[in-house]
Order: structure tokens, then sequence, then C-alpha cells
């Protein structure tokens, strides 16, 4: 698959609502909840004024000038907060795209830009039946933390 990854242009911070949404883990055989869950304070955290504070950072990866995934950072109270300004991870990839290594490209792209910014470490929340636990810890996050249905995670960033 021919794809490149680049930073978001200002005009395309409204995809983040749709990557939200492709962010959200369906356990096979359960129905997905309608779009307007993405409208939850605890899910609008991560998207709402995005591009506005200094820490938001977001990278997409586009295939024949259609942006068709994104890997988003931001300093937020979320699922996966561990500590004050520590950025926490949002990655989702439109379907078709997925399994393809473009996912591990976008969380490579973001881990680097995090480092060169100074950043210690990072972190997320992912549902522990969500495959994608297999692609964090392959480019360097470890589960610190769980909960019943989730792993905490964090990636120690060496400069």
């Amino acid at each position: 698959m021919n794809y490149n990854i680049r930073k978001i242009k200002d005009d395309e911070y409204a995809l983040l609502n749709d990557f939200l949404y492709e962010a959200i883990f369906i356990i096979e055989g359960v129905q997905a909840p309608p779009k307007s869950v993405i409208n939850l304070p605890e899910l609008q955290v991560y998207v709402l004024d995005f591009g506005k504070k200094e820490d938001d950072i977001c990278f997409v990866a586009e295939d024949d000038e259609k942006v068709i995934g994104a890997v988003w950072v931001r300093v937020m109270n979320d699922y996966g907060h561990i500590e004050d300004g520590i950025p926490s991870f949002a990655i989702s990839l439109y379907k078709e795209y997925r399994g393809y290594g473009i996912g591990t490209a976008l969380m490579k792209k973001m881990l680097y830009e995090l480092q060169q910014r100074g950043y210690e470490k990072t972190s997320l929340a992912v549902q522990k039946a969500n495959y994608a636990v297999k692609m964090y810890k392959n480019v360097g996050f470890e589960i610190v933390d769980e909960n019943e249905e989730e792993y905490i995670m964090v990636c120690h960033l060496k400069n």
C-alpha cells in the first residue's frame, strides 16, 4: 500500500471526530454504539478544540490524498491519564486500512516526535480484548495498570 504520513492541516481537525469514533473498540458480535456517543464529555476530551493547545500533536496517514488514519496526543485527563504533563495517545484507521502496518508507522512517527520535543513518557488506555495491544507492545508500550476492561500502558521515551 502506498501511503504517506504528515502533520494534520488546520482544516482537517474535524476529521478527528471520525477517527475518534473509529477508535472505539467493538467486540465481535456486539452492536456498535451510535456515532453520537462521541459527543459524551469523556470522549470529547480527545478532540474538543484540538490544535489550540501547545501539546496537541497530530499526524495523519493518507492514501491517494485521502486521509485514512490519524494518531494524536494531548495532555488531558482521559482514560489513559497517568500524571499531569504526560500526553495521552489516540489512534485509529478506517477499517479497510487496518493490518497493513500503517498504525505501527503512525505510532512510531508520534513517539519520535514526542521524544524530539523532550517528553519522557506517554500513555494510553486500551481494552484488553483489543488486537492493538500487541502493536502497542511492539512499539515500546508496557502495561503499568489495569482494571476489569482496560490496560493502562506507558511508553518511556529515551532522549
